[in-house]
């Protein structure tokens, strides 16, 4: 029998990966879509999957709508990756990303609980949650430290997940998912912000780049590869919790270096330290260790850091082309 899968979050990166992921499986797709912005849609649309997929309005912050879809789709298997996700944003506005990240989480939860208890869950959690990292490699069992709104809102839904499954038998599973891009991240997260700047100057398009702290170091890996972990998760007998990394860590500086290389150009000509764009807050490394998704799952990054650019430095060459 074919099974029906419910994404929040299907307008994101996460979402529009996978969703083009589970239309692979054979699966019947369901997405929930807040209207706040204009033109949500074109990720999905550039993934080829916008017409595959039955979109429903709603919200996480708002239990009402978030009850009626999980009855209405009467998902096998539901992810949520609805969130405000910009941590810089987090900061300026707390009570929402409070409210979205945090709340909005249990909102599903409370749904799946009321409505569809046999529905398996998938949390999007984030190193972010490390934040101050108590130690150098960070695994499912790494104390949390949050250092943003963002963190602090993720890990209430990060527990309220777990105690979800411990409290009610929920399959309830968290992805501990360390940094992940694409040619589909927004322009406001720093990996995209530098590829498309190097596309832009390299066409004449924009003179320099500002940036904060670029010796920050983040694991970074390709969203199109972390989405088939979420999908792993749910295959299992039982909900768990799994960190999902490449287990490289590398600073700003150097994802820097290699965006500008790729177009034949020195990073060094063009990037401006600007401390507007420091964190009140910083979050200085983050290195994941793989080994229980790796084991239990079957799971590993296949994309390297230098693929993964090179990646999103050509689609955005393309884009600025066609501007």
């Amino acid at each position: 029998m074919t099974k029906t899968a419910l994404i929040t979050g299907i307008t994101g990166q996460d979402g529009a990966y996978l969703a083009q992921l589970l239309l692979g499986k054979g699966y019947s797709v369901h997405g929930v879509v807040a209207r706040r912005a204009t033109d949500t849609l074109w990720r999905l649309r550039e993934l080829g999957v916008l017409d595959g997929v039955r979109l429903w309005d709603g919200d996480v912050s708002d239990l009402s709508s978030v009850i009626r879809i999980v009855q209405g789709s009467a998902a096998d298997e539901i992810y949520n990756l609805a969130a405000q996700s910009f941590v810089g944003t987090s900061w300026s506005q707390p009570l929402l990303t409070g409210q979205v990240t945090g709340l909005g989480a249990v909102n599903v939860l409370e749904a799946i609980r009321i409505v569809n208890p046999k529905a398996r869950f998938y949390q999007a959690s984030t190193s972010e949650m490390y934040g101050l990292i108590r130690e150098p490699m960070q695994s499912e069992t790494t104390p949390f430290y949050p250092r943003s709104p963002y963190g602090c809102a993720k890990l209430y839904a990060h527990w309220m997940t777990v105690n979800h499954r411990e409290s009610f038998g929920l399959h309830a599973s968290s992805g501990i998912l360390f940094n992940h891009e694409s040619p589909l991240r927004g322009i406001e997260f720093v990996t995209r912000k530098v590829t498309d700047a190097a596309a832009r100057i390299k066409q004449g398009r924009q003179k320099g780049l500002k940036l904060g702290n670029i010796d920050a170091k983040r694991d970074w890996g390709f969203a199109g590869d972390y989405v088939e972990a979420m999908w792993l998760m749910l295959q299992q007998a039982q909900g768990d919790d799994f960190v999902v990394a490449t287990g490289r860590t590398a600073t700003v500086r150097e994802m820097c270096r290699i965006a500008f290389s790729h177009l034949g150009m020195n990073y060094e000509d063009h990037v401006e330290i600007d401390p507007q764009f420091f964190r009140p807050a910083e979050v200085e490394v983050l290195l994941g260790n793989p080994a229980k998704a790796i084991e239990k799952l079957g799971w590993r990054a296949t994309t390297t850091l230098e693929e993964l650019i090179a990646m999103m430095v050509d689609a955005d060459m393309r884009r600025v082309g066609r501007e």
